[in-house]
């Protein structure tokens, strides 16, 4: 006899599969350009590499679970030895969905530059979408002699959807290490209406769009002026010692934080971006 009592789950049997995915890339020296030394990835993680004439070998990064919500977890570590170039990039913009209960969204990327390296991480941004949690950690570390180049632009919203972030946490830290000395720590944290938070004056004046920028390596100085006469009046540049330039960026919407942010990451990166960029 089946019993007419309808079955009713644990709610911890009812957990939904959650994302995890993860990535490891080393560049070296070959005899004529870099090249690949080592690869590793699983899970929701997948790296291409498309062919360049020239320039830096480039690894486009994929998340094949099409975005971020509570729980998920992506893990990138990647290394340019010794006078290797590498530039990072993503085949879209990140998004990070509504979370349900307490558990945040993980990023977690770990850059390691060698003696006389050029590694260059250039994601397209993150989009945060209402309800979302997301916990976001970026660590370089670099050789003394090493040129860095990272970007990390964010959208609160798009706007041409007429998204408006009500209600979302985001915990966000950048820390960058040379010689071993850390020689900048970024930190962000907002939760609850972003929206509102944005609008503060002291805050981002209504903007919903940002990125900061880091040239660390000894162009930094030479490319301070030319960089400021690519900025708006949203935007700001300045040397935090003269190998390691910080520029920070506001804008109304990702269209117009793009207008601004591609053609400084041009002229500081002295290459054409990624590929998926443009697409």
């Amino acid at each position: 006899m089946l019993d007419a009592t309808p079955y009713s789950a644990p709610r911890a049997a009812l957990r939904q599969p959650r994302a995890r995915g993860f990535a490891r890339i080393e560049a070296v020296t070959g005899a004529r350009s870099t090249r690949l030394g080592g690869l590793r990835q699983q899970g929701a993680m997948r790296v291409l590499f498309p062919r360049v004439a020239h320039g830096a070998m480039q690894a486009v990064l994929i998340n094949t679970s099409g975005g971020l919500t509570g729980g998920d977890r992506m893990d990138i570590r990647a290394k340019a030895g010794a006078g290797a170039a590498l530039t990072l990039t993503t085949q879209a913009a990140e998004r990070a969905y509504r979370a349900s209960g307490d558990a945040p969204a993980v990023m977690d990327t770990r850059l390691e530059a060698g003696a006389a390296a050029r590694l260059h991480w250039l994601p397209q941004e993150t989009l945060l979408f209402e309800g979302c949690h997301l916990r976001r950690r970026l660590l370089v570390e670099a050789d003394a002699t090493a040129e860095v180049l990272f970007c990390e632009p964010v959208i609160f919203g798009r706007a041409a959807m007429g998204e408006v972030v009500r209600d979302g946490r985001f915990d966000d830290r950048i820390t960058l290490s040379l010689g071993g000395e850390t020689v900048l720590l970024d930190a962000t944290r907002m939760a609850g209406d972003l929206d509102a938070q944005l609008a503060r004056t002291a805050v981002a004046g209504g903007a919903r769009a940002m990125a900061l920028i880091v040239l660390a390596g000894p162009r930094a100085a030479v490319a301070l002026p030319h960089l400021r006469g690519l900025l708006p009046e949203t935007a700001g540049a300045s040397l935090v010692r003269e190998d390691v330039l910080v520029a920070r960026m506001l804008a109304e919407d990702g269209f117009a934080l793009r207008a601004t942010l591609m053609p400084a990451l041009r002229m500081l990166a002295q290459d054409d971006l990624p590929r998926p960029w443009m697409i």
